[in-house]
C-alpha cells in the first residue's frame, strides 16, 4: 500500500501544518511517511507545496514521480491546476473553493473552475464557509484534510488523536474547533 499526496497552496495557508497531520496521523497508523517541501516566496503570497509520501513498506525517494500522485491536496483552486501533471490517472483532487489572488494575471474564477472540472476525480469544497462555521478562520486546512479523509491510509479516529495532541497544550478551544472541522469537512467530502 502507498499513498502519495502534493498538498498545495499559497503562503499562510497552513499547507505545512496540513502535511505535518497527516504524516503524523501516518506515523501513528504504522505507516513509514516521507515528506519534502518547497516554500517559495511564501511569505509574500507565494506558492508552497509539499509531497508527501505514506506507505507499509519503505519508501526511497521525498520526491513523487511525475504521473504519480494518488491525492492533489490544495488550499487554493489555481495551485491545484498547476500539479495536475503530477496526478496519477486514476488520482483525485481535492481543493478548497478559496482563491488568492497574488499575481495580476491572476485567471478569471469561471475559468479555474472550468479547467478543473475537466479533472477526472476532483471534489471542490468551501472551506472558508465551513471554517466560519468552526468559529477560527485557521481551521479551513483541518475542513481540507476531513474532506480528503476517506482517501488516507489511516482511521478518523487516529487523525482525531493527532488534533488533540496537536492543539491541546495551546487551548481546549483549539482542539474543538479542530474536531469540527474535520467532521465538517468530512460530510463535505462525501
Amino acid at each position: 500500500m502507498k499513498t502519495d499526496i502534493i498538498l498545495c497552496g499559497v503562503g499562510g495557508q497552513g499547507v505545512l501544518s496540513l502535511a505535518a497531520i497527516i504524516a503524523e496521523g501516518a506515523m501513528k497508523a504504522n505507516l513509514f511517511v516521507r515528506q519534502s517541501e518547497v516554500h517559495g516566496m511564501s511569505q509574500r503570497g507565494g506558492g508552497v507545496q509539499a509531497h508527501l509520501r505514506l506507505s507499509d513498506e519503505e519508501i526511497y525517494s521525498d520526491l513523487i514521480p511525475k504521473g504519480c500522485a494518488d491525492i492533489i491536496l490544495s488550499m487554493e483552486i489555481l495551485e491545484a491546476l498547476r500539479y495536475t501533471e503530477m496526478l496519477h490517472p486514476n488520482g483525485v483532487v481535492i481543493s478548497a473553493t478559496t482563491t488568492v489572488k497574488n499575481i495580476p494575471d491572476y485567471p478569471e474564477e469561471s475559468y479555474l473552475q472550468e479547467k478543473f472540472a475537466l479533472l477526472n476525480k476532483q471534489i471542490t469544497v468551501n472551506t472558508k464557509e465551513l471554517a466560519q462555521k468552526c468559529g477560527n478562520m485557521k481551521c479551513e486546512n483541518m475542513v481540507l484534510v476531513g474532506a480528503a479523509l476517506s482517501f488516507l491510509p489511516f482511521k478518523k479516529a487516529t487523525l482525531e488523536e493527532c488534533i488533540r495532541l496537536r492543539f491541546e497544550k495551546k487551548a481546549a478551544n483549539l482542539v474543538d474547533a479542530n474536531l469540527t472541522a474535520l467532521e465538517l469537512g468530512i460530510s463535505a467530502g462525501n
